[in-house]
């Protein structure tokens, strides 16, 4: 067994693609729509699917919003260094909601960013950098 697709359910389809691809640098892997179901599936990653996980955005025709719920988590992503990488997303108009820095209680850096439906998105810096 592997790890496919983590799936989250947008909004906008394409302010979310905007986000994940323009903003994080992710790929716009596949896109098809369900004309009889009234919905669309996008997949976005870093690499191919047969390579790696990736995240499915399900964008649902007739919703235009969703309830996050108390349940997720989050997703995450290792970078080089968090510090610019938040700076990048910044710069990119994304929403950093806890800048870089060590994580309470540890030494590991990381940072939370948010999409544009409210999905948090760690971004922890690769190990044995903690400048």
């Amino acid at each position: 067994m592997r790890l496919l697709h983590t799936m989250l359910r947008v909004g906008d389809l394409d302010r979310s693609l905007a986000f994940y691809t323009d903003v994080l640098g992710m790929k716009l892997l596949r896109r098809k729509d369900y004309p009889d179901g009234k919905f669309t599936l996008a997949f976005v990653g870093y690499q191919d699917e047969s390579e790696g996980a990736v995240i499915e955005l399900t964008h649902n025709w007739d919703t235009p919003s969703y309830d996050l719920g108390n349940g997720y988590g989050h997703i995450a992503l290792e970078v080089e260094n968090a510090y610019d990488a938040c700076a990048r997303i910044k710069e990119k108009g994304g929403n950093v909601v806890r800048e870089a820095g060590p994580m309470k209680h540890g030494e590991t850096v990381i940072a939370f960013v948010e999409d544009p439906d409210g999905y948090k998105i760690e971004l922890i810096q690769h190990k044995g950098r903690n400048d």
